[in-house]
């Protein structure tokens, strides 16, 4: 049941009245009381929530409004409710039995609910006839609602009382849970998003004078070069393991995007190996691409250059975890929705209790000579979900190598094609 009354909103400290209206309905439905919330300004937020007949009649007339007389007696309760919050203030107004409950955040009030407005005994038609004309309602009406329902006995009330404060303390914690993450989130994603564009300024910097030096290579000794092209690869892992660090906490924050257009899969394939070309002739791995034309004849809508680092860090993987000798086979198969791009190698491969978590952050693998953070194959999973596609990882287990295989679905955007 509803009421006609209303009073405009008062915003108080960003507490989210709306979310208490559901579970307060909900108790004043099941309990057959009158249920209201008020903030610490004494402004109603919600209600009356009105779910007897009696209290539909009380309110056709100004018992809640403004300057009624039920207006006052609910605001001198939530004062006292505020001023004690661990009390339950009570009071009756012809006989009609009201409550108060400070509603608690992080431990300090912020609001409080008042329940009630039930008689806690038989009544008379005298009394009924004495609230009718301090409301303007007629005596017999009010009458004939009020002997149709039984009175709440104050056991009764009690019990009322004890679940609606198990109801709202239980609600209360849950914000309180749920603020406390967020808050511990926004400063995750703050201090990584932070630290990493603070790291990416030093390691530009290092890495500019290291090229600068070995230009002048000619007047370099052989170990001061061999010195400085080590630095050079260890500044550009640590660079790239920044990188990842800037990319995850985009897809923590949600600021992760791609902009899809028409591009040939020929070319992203190319780009991919030949960026471990030289890692992989480092340890004899053969790597091939299938069919012989390497995707040059299939058009997709993606991301150029976020396909090529999904490709390139399951081809880096591939190339860390296969052994001298081994081979990486890409396969390209073409379907009239999608395409799959398949890389599959013939090292360590995967058990299988850890193929379920080789998507998640900061996920290491322990053996051979792994390196970085865990992010790659995090990133690379958002960066193909973007994409509207799927990656999913298959490993007959250790020692039988690993296939990650990506379907893109073909179909381009409106916007692109």
């Amino acid at each position: 049941m509803t009421s006609g009354i209303s009073i405009a909103p008062h915003q108080d400290g960003g507490i989210d009245w709306e979310a208490w209206t559901l579970p307060l309905r909900q108790f004043a439905q099941s309990s057959g009381l009158t249920v209201a919330a008020y903030d610490t300004q004494g402004a109603r937020q919600v209600g009356p929530l009105l779910a007897s007949r009696t209290a539909e009649l009380l309110g056709q007339s100004p018992l809640w409004l403004e300057a009624g007389p039920g207006m006052a007696l609910e605001r001198k309760l939530v004062a006292e409710a505020l001023a004690d919050p661990q009390s339950t203030p009570s009071d009756s107004w012809y006989g009609m039995v009201v409550s108060a409950k400070a509603l608690l955040r992080a431990g300090q009030p912020y609001g409080a609910v008042v329940v009630g407005w039930r008689f806690d005994d038989f009544t008379s038609p005298m009394t009924c006839e004495a609230i009718a004309r301090q409301l303007g309602l007629s005596g017999q009406a009010l009458w004939n609602e009020v002997r149709l329902e039984a009175p709440v006995a104050p056991a009764r009330l009690a019990t009322y009382r004890a679940l609606l404060s198990t109801l709202t303390d239980a609600l209360d914690r849950q914000r309180d849970t749920i603020e406390e993450l967020r808050r511990v989130s926004r400063a995750r994603d703050l201090f990584l998003a932070t630290v990493s564009h603070e790291m990416r300024t030093p390691l530009s910097a290092l890495s500019m004078r290291i090229e600068v030096l070995l230009r002048g290579s000619g007047e370099l000794t052989p170990v001061v070069k061999k010195s400085l092209m080590a630095m050079r690869m260890h500044v550009r892992q640590e660079a790239a393991m920044v990188d990842d660090l800037i990319d995850a906490a985009r897809t923590l924050t949600g600021q992760m995007s791609v902009e899809r257009s028409a591009v040939s899969l020929g070319r992203i394939v190319r780009d991919a190996v030949s960026t471990i070309e030289v890692a992989a002739q480092a340890k004899a791995i053969t790597v091939r691409v299938e069919p012989i034309d390497q995707g040059d004849s299939i058009t997709i809508a993606a991301d150029a250059r976020r396909l090529q680092q999904v490709l390139w860090n399951l081809l880096l993987n591939a190339v860390k975890f296969t052994q001298a000798g081994g081979r990486i086979v890409i396969k390209l198969a073409v379907e009239p929705a999608h395409v799959d791009i398949a890389v599959t190698d013939n090292g360590q491969g995967i058990v299988a209790a850890d193929l379920p978590h080789v998507f998640g952050a900061f996920n290491l693998q322990t053996q051979a000579n792994a390196t970085g953070l865990g992010l790659g194959l995090y990133i690379a999973k958002r960066i193909v979900e973007l994409h509207g596609g799927a990656i999913t990882a298959y490993s007959a287990g250790c020692g039988s190598g690993t296939t990650f295989t990506i379907r893109l679905p073909r179909d381009l955007p409106p916007s692109v094609a």
